[in-house]
């Protein structure tokens, strides 16, 4: 009786020893969702001259130092009609003081841009209502700040190819910006149930992206290029040349 007790009790001990073996070395499975510039096919020259361009939309739709300084672009990489980087498709700027609207972020209005844009019958696509919801998932949605988790969802319903964004959650709360604090990522992560995948790129030309959100709680902070300080100092506006200009 004792010879197979004991066989009984080494063969506990080994599992025991390989469960807790296991559990010290739980394997989590790397995001499908998430991806690095270790792995991202498109050039990093491409990367940054999209998100050069979503921060010039303030300027080009809004103004150059606009509060909320939100910008987004849409683009077809595989569209090299108007050069090597693709082609954009349409831009949108947070328009909720325009508008009165506030869901209407940046990348809200750009997707919104981009299905009128998709839809026009006088446009360059001319796309079924069916065929512009299926064209999202050849596109590329570039922000030059961190989608909230409203945008985050809008653009995985949307089915976008991926995402690229500049400044972080994260920055934008530890410089005095009220933010739902729920990542893109997690956001991401948590919609594995739909049909489309989309791929995130976080974090790109933050040097450039960032002084666009620095200044508006911190007023020894220098506005951005042509703007300057309101005369309480408690915010940023057009400088007064470059206002003349405009209006010229």
């Amino acid at each position: 009786m004792l010879y197979p007790l004991s066989i009984l009790s080494i063969i506990l001990l080994a599992l025991i020893h390989l469960t807790s073996g296991h559990q010290n070395h739980t394997h989590i499975p790397h995001s499908s969702h998430h991806y690095s510039y270790k792995n991202d096919t498109i050039p990093f020259s491409t990367r940054a001259f999209w998100m050069r361009r979503a921060n010039a939309a303030l300027g080009e739709l809004d103004s150059p130092c606009p509060f909320a300084a939100f910008g987004t672009v849409i683009v077809n990489h595989t569209d090299l009609s108007e050069g090597p980087h693709g082609k954009a498709v349409c831009y949108g700027v947070n328009s909720n003081r325009k508008t009165g609207n506030p869901t209407l972020h940046g990348e809200m209005a750009g997707i919104n841009n981009c299905s009128s844009i998709l839809t026009d019958p006088e446009g360059d696509y001319k796309l079924s209502p069916a065929d512009a919801l299926l064209a999202f998932s050849t596109l590329s949605l570039y922000t030059n700040a961190e989608p909230c988790p409203m945008c985050a969802s809008a653009i995985r319903w949307s089915g976008f190819s991926e995402c690229i964004f500049g400044t972080s959650i994260n920055t934008l709360i530890a410089k005095g910006w009220g933010q739902i604090d729920i990542a893109a990522e997690e956001v991401f992560e948590e919609s594995g149930d739909l049909p489309s995948s989309s791929k995130l790129l976080k974090e790109v030309l933050t040097n450039e992206t960032d002084p666009y959100f620095l200044w508006q709680y911190d007023e020894t902070y220098p506005c951005p290029k042509g703007c300057e300080r309101t005369s309480d100092g408690s915010s940023c506006a057009v400088a007064v040349r470059k206002r003349a200009a405009f209006e010229l």
